[in-house]
């Protein structure tokens, strides 16, 4: 080469990786970079992590979350929609487990046999500083998976309380007690309030006001300073569990008809149902004791139709009653009862039905 022109070109090329870097240095990444952050630079330069991280600028789609309900998330980047979604909270180990969740769901489509490594190479450019924790928390979710999967037949096999506590003793060995109890509290709470109302039904001699009363108190122990806002958002929930009770319903079907709306009206005041609701309800349930009483009376006369006759003379008899009783519903009506259904053979759930 003509040493003349070496000098030349060593500028050039010098100027080159000058431009290069400044391009770069006004396009930084959102958030603290990696050149400048200590305690990200060494997560950046993990093999192979900035380019999984270019290969997975788009946020992962949520089918649905196993441990917490979640949205479809916006658009950006990975690392960013991770930071911005649970970085409030990711010292939470709920939370934890709700990310890693979501993760394993949209690494396992991208590369079913090397998902994991790609998980955490993005975990580690997220939230470099819990990176270990977090990489425990996934060994730990992955042994509990494997052994529910190992134990599945042995589980089924138990009563359920037997097969809670088995689960629930897993849990805290692999986990540990606190942890397992935050990232299982809504489970928890949910037992809590089960349990409370398997013990409202048993007791004697209380009314159904007295049986609410008690309802809305292991509500309030379970969910604390979220009670109300758990109830505004659960009201049909709660309220069926509470009509559900054995209890309850007995109680409710020896009223008098007034005295029966009075007490649904009053169980679904507490349950926080506004006025225009409670009207709502009102009306369904007089249509409800209209269609009762209607399938009550066919089915006295299907019954002495039945004694009298048989064959196609009963069936056409049957035939003219349904067509007499529910007009356009009398061949659905004919259709269940070929079926061997009798709607209104049923108990009914006073409430529910």
């Amino acid at each position: 080469m003509n040493r003349r022109k070496a000098p030349l070109l060593l500028a050039a090329v010098l100027l080159l990786a000058g431009s290069a870097l400044l391009v770069f240095k006004t396009h930084p990444e959102e958030g603290a970079s990696p050149e400048t952050d200590p305690a990200r630079a060494s997560a950046a330069t993990a093999p192979g992590a900035q380019a999984l991280a270019a290969r997975n600028r788009g946020p992962p789609a949520i089918a649905g979350d196993a441990l917490g309900s979640a949205a479809e998330p916006p658009g950006g980047d990975l690392v960013s929609y991770l930071r911005s979604r649970y970085g409030a909270r990711i010292h939470d180990p709920h939370t934890q487990m709700r990310m890693l969740e979501q993760l394993m769901r949209h690494f396992q489509q991208l590369n079913p046999t090397g998902w994991e490594a790609d998980l955490l190479a993005v975990i580690k450019l997220a939230f470099p500083e819990l990176y270990d924790e977090l990489a425990l928390r996934l060994r730990q979710r992955l042994d509990y998976e494997k052994w529910m999967k190992e134990h599945r037949s042995e589980l089924q096999d138990k009563p359920a309380a037997e097969r809670r506590a088995a689960v629930w003793e897993e849990r805290h060995q692999l986990f540990g007690k606190e942890v397992a109890e935050k990232i299982w509290a809504a489970e928890l709470r949910n037992q809590a309030v089960a349990d409370a109302l398997t013990t409202i039904d048993a007791l004697p001699n209380a009314t159904v006001q007295d049986r609410m009363a008690k309802y809305k108190e292991s509500l309030a122990k379970a969910y604390g300073e979220g009670t109300q806002a758990y109830m505004q958002a659960h009201q049909q929930e709660l309220m069926n569990h509470f009509l559900d009770l054995g209890s309850v319903q007995k109680d409710l079907g020896a009223m008098p008809p007034d005295q029966r709306a009075r007490s649904l009206r009053s169980i679904r005041e507490e349950m926080g149902l506004d006025e225009e609701a409670l009207k709502r309800w009102d009306a369904l349930d007089q249509q409800r004791d209209a269609r009762w009483e209607v399938g009550s009376q066919y089915m006295s006369e299907r019954e002495l139709l039945a004694q009298q006759h048989s064959g196609p003379e009963l069936e056409s008899r049957l035939q003219e009653l349904r067509a007499r009783y529910f007009s356009t519903d009398a061949e659905t009506i004919a259709q269940e009862e070929e079926s061997g259904f009798f709607r209104y053979t049923r108990p009914r759930q006073w409430g529910r039905n």
